[in-house]
């Protein structure tokens, strides 16, 4: 099972196993990961899952975000940056084993 380190603002983080075929955000969300809210519940129509994709893996999570999911990120709390997605738009499969994403300071 692939695994996704999630960084707090503070700079701590907690590696946890994601399911192939299973977002970002709900691996965060079923194993208590604080920073992501999913508001929405992966919906695509709140920000409240906002994370930054890290350099090192920002060409392997797949093309830019959608213009929905770009749309979302315009009204983003905290600073939108070029490595801002919607962690309920970022699917897990083998290919993303060890991914990090970093979480910001505020999803509100």
């Amino acid at each position: 099972m692939p695994s996704v380190t999630y960084v707090q603002h503070d700079g701590s983080s907690q590696i946890i196993d994601v399911p192939n075929g299973e977002n970002v955000m709900r691996g965060a969300l079923y194993n208590n990961v604080d920073g992501i809210i999913g508001e929405c519940g992966g919906g695509l129509s709140c920000a409240t899952c906002h994370c930054y994709v890290d350099d090192s893996w920002a060409s392997k999570v797949g093309g830019p975000a959608s213009q929905d999911e770009a749309d979302l990120l315009e009204g983003v709390s905290s600073e939108r940056k070029a490595a801002s997605r919607l962690s309920c738009q970022i699917v897990m499969s083998d290919a993303l084993d060890g991914l990090i994403v970093h979480l910001p300071e505020t999803q509100y």
